[in-house]
């Protein structure tokens, strides 16, 4: 089938890639200058695991092009999947604006009959306003247009994967037609018969995953429900950890039997820094702002949002009371964006407390494995390393924020020989404290004894 990706950011980019890699021929289009060039240079502008495989092995086999032309993609595509973003306003409400300059742009350059597709994550109801919106902006065409859901449920750092390999694939629709030509667009990975780029062992079994038809609203709710509730989790077992830390438990021993209920599960019951990135924070605001908006008072959520900021006040009370004076102090940070397997750094907790250790008189030195880039751009004058063992180089304390795997398989004997201090406090409980204290650190976690 032909398919216009309309936005080729992380997820047009991933969507796009993927649909291509399982046979369809895939134009992405954006309005980016600068990511245009990018993409035309061979490279990528984002960090993810697979992705400049199956990118670079699509374009040279003319399944996947891109474009600054939006109409010409609009034209191209039988299919349209809207992917553009939906930053949070001042309010904590989505920003459509976006979504509304695509549909002007659609309803004005179809030519042809169009199945249209919110991949873009929006509140409920959105799909009836874009119905709205291709109806008055392509009134003189005399243009057909159905409206279709497909919430993307992406993980950065395994977007490839869950793509290729998704746990469910949502559509809501109108119609048996709408929902023939998803089902069409999804067959290969529905019957799991195309040649996974993904080799073994990261690549799960081939086994059929369920393909849900709902309603346009009920689609567009799943995916904020879905989110909010995994944030819900992560709060709920970052709220435990404290509890723990007073009362002498182990947060893991208590999550990990947690964890073999079913009921339950043991997915996202870690403790740490909590969550951030673009996802979660921007999407339990929109969802609290719907609730609002619909008369229902969601608390429940605000107290997990409320949780989740505390999580770095702890942090750096931790921080405190280890270093007692931070004035001068050299501190390394290890990790820097949001969660590993991406270069990410939006709402990363590494940002905001580089931000309030620098304002209390610390030097920092920092390092991640692909995050450093981005992070520059914010802190232009900010000291980095070329690995974690420079960034340990006389420094006072370890700060681990961000679980990259080649953290935890560090040589820490030869970190400690290279600290002045050997203090490491981890955000992510990474690593095992009684590892960690018979090499000789001073090691202090989340809600697990010293």
């Amino acid at each position: 089938m032909r398919i216009a990706i309309i936005g080729s950011g992380y997820v047009g980019l991933v969507t796009g890639g993927c649909l291509a890699e399982v046979g369809h021929e895939v134009i992405c289009a954006d309005n980016d200058e600068e990511k245009l060039k990018i993409l035309a240079a061979g490279r990528l502008p984002i960090y993810e695991p697979h992705l400049d495989q199956i990118v670079a092995e699509n374009r040279r086999a003319g399944r996947l092009s891109f474009t600054g032309d939006v109409a010409a993609a609009v034209r191209f595509g039988e299919a349209i999947f809207i992917s553009v973003g939906t930053p949070p306003l001042e309010t904590g409400d989505a920003d459509l604006s976006a979504i509304d300059r695509v549909a002007r742009v659609i309803a004005e350059s179809a030519q042809s009959p169009k199945l249209v597709i919110e991949k873009s994550t929006v509140p409920v109801q959105t799909g009836q306003q874009l119905k709205r919106a291709l109806t008055v902006y392509g009134r003189t065409t005399g243009i057909c247009f159905r409206v279709a859901s497909n919430p993307e449920f992406l993980r950065e750092g395994t977007a490839v994967l869950d793509f290729l390999h998704p746990d469910r694939i949502v559509v809501g629709v109108e119609d048996k037609q709408t929902e023939q030509q998803l089902r069409e667009i999804y067959q290969p990975i529905l019957d799991q018969k195309f040649n996974c780029p993904v080799h073994a062992p990261e690549c799960p079994p081939a086994a059929p995953p369920p393909f849900v038809v709902t309603t346009i609203n009920s689609s567009e709710l799943i995916k904020h429900a879905s989110n909010s509730f995994l944030a819900l989790k992560i709060s709920y077992a970052n709220a435990l950890a404290d509890l723990c830390d007073r009362l002498g438990a182990n947060i893991d021993e208590v999550t990990r039997a947690m964890g073999y209920d079913p009921r339950i599960g043991p997915h996202f019951l870690r403790a740490g820094l909590g969550f951030g990135g673009f996802c979660l924070p921007k999407d339990i605001q929109a969802f609290i702002r719907l609730a609002e908006r619909a008369g229902i008072d969601f608390r429940l959520l605000k107290e997990v949002e409320n949780i989740n900021k505390q999580r770095l006040d702890r942090f750096l009370e931790m921080v405190r009371q280890a270093l007692w004076v931070l004035v001068e102090k050299q501190i390394g940070i290890l990790g820097l964006a949001f969660k590993p397997n991406t270069d990410d750094i939006r709402f990363a907790p590494a940002i905001e407390i580089i931000r309030r250790l620098r304002a209390e008189g610390a030097q920092i030195r920092a390092y991640d494995p692909q995050a450093m880039e981005r992070t520059r751009a914010v802190f232009p004058d900010l000291q980095f390393g070329a690995d974690a063992y420079e960034v340990a180089d006389d420094a006072d304390a370890l700060l681990i924020v961000t679980d990259w795997q080649e953290f935890r398989t560090l040589d820490w004997g030869r970190i400690r020989e290279r600290m002045a201090r050997p203090l490491v406090i981890d955000g992510r409980n990474l690593l095992d404290p009684a590892t960690m204290r018979n090499l000789g650190f001073e090691y202090y976690s989340m809600g697990r004894p010293c």
